[in-house]
């Protein structure tokens, strides 16, 4: 099908104008500002997905749907995370720093994370997850682009600045693009699911925004600071998770595993732009 060609080479651009608009001093941040850098990681990687699976303890969804918001908490923040920090008044330079470091991280974390949500909430019915081949797959569409876009920008700075606002159109042109055929793909099981699935995501979404900003100023960050890894946390990579679900179900199309990442794609716009206001309001100024 033209979908199995033309969704890891979107997820490819994409990742491509993420690396497009870094530049080397953007992973120097890990030194000049660890705590943050740390803090963001941690967050992001560890308890976003230990947030996810305690609220799917409590609430029931169908396997293949709770399976589908695993993976969707396994993914890094999404592109868009950094123009809504900076619209929400946020370390945006942080923002980018840990898009870039967590997207680079997840070529690990993601392939052993899904093998065991595979296991813990599909059972015998889970698909046999190559932890390597899974792994081998994200690198060639996630961090190849990334690395090829940073050193494109760093070859050709001057082309690079020029044209920077329309790799990053592009790219979100293709990721609605994306989300929209994969919800259309699957509209009969996403109309099935939205009531159950859509409160529960936008739940997720809510409580990793409060968690963000409130565990930065616990830890002493400066409210910019808590407010960008609050964002980084609630705004997800829905690209890849549509991706990884692909990947994974090793079939044809677009998968029931990535109606979760589809619907959030969009939920998480309707939940973060106001949250991340009231949040400002409240600690952007601490």
């Amino acid at each position: 099908m033209l979908i199995d060609v033309a969704l890891p080479l979107s997820l490819a651009f994409i990742m491509f104008s993420l690396g497009f608009g870094l530049t080397f001093a953007d992973f120097g941040r890990i030194l000049t500002m660890p705590r943050a850098v740390l803090t963001g990681v941690v967050m992001q990687v560890v308890a976003v997905p230990v947030v996810a699976y305690l609220l799917l303890m409590v609430v029931e969804l169908p396997p293949a749907m709770a399976f589908g918001v695993m993976i969707l908490a396994f993914c890094p923040g999404g592109v868009t995370s950094n123009i809504l920090t900076k619209l929400g008044g946020g370390t945006v330079a942080l923002s980018i720093t840990l898009t870039a470091v967590v997207s680079l991280l997840s070529v690990l974390t993601v392939p052993v994370l899904v093998a065991w949500a595979g296991g813990k909430f599909l059972g015998t019915q889970a698909p046999e997850v190559n932890v390597v081949a899974v792994g081998v797959s994200m690198f060639a569409i996630t961090a190849v682009p990334v690395l090829i876009g940073l050193l494109t920008r760093w070859v050709a700075k001057g082309v690079a600045e020029k044209i920077e606002k329309i790799v990053s159109a592009l790219a979100l042109i293709l990721f609605v693009v994306i989300v929209v055929v994969a919800l259309a793909t699957n509209w009969d099981l996403f109309m099935a699911n939205i009531g159950s699935l859509g409160p529960v995501l936008m739940l997720l979404n809510a409580v990793l925004l409060i968690l963000g900003v409130c565990v930065a100023r616990l830890l002493g960050l400066s409210g910019p600071d808590g407010l960008c890894i609050s964002v980084e946390m609630g705004v997800q990579n829905a690209t890849l998770g549509i991706a990884v679900a692909g990947i994974v179900a090793q079939a044809s199309g677009i998968p029931e595993y990535a109606v979760p990442a589809a619907l959030y794609g969009i939920t998480m716009y309707i939940v973060t732009i106001p949250g991340m206001f009231v949040l400002r309001a409240i600690f952007g100024k601490s």
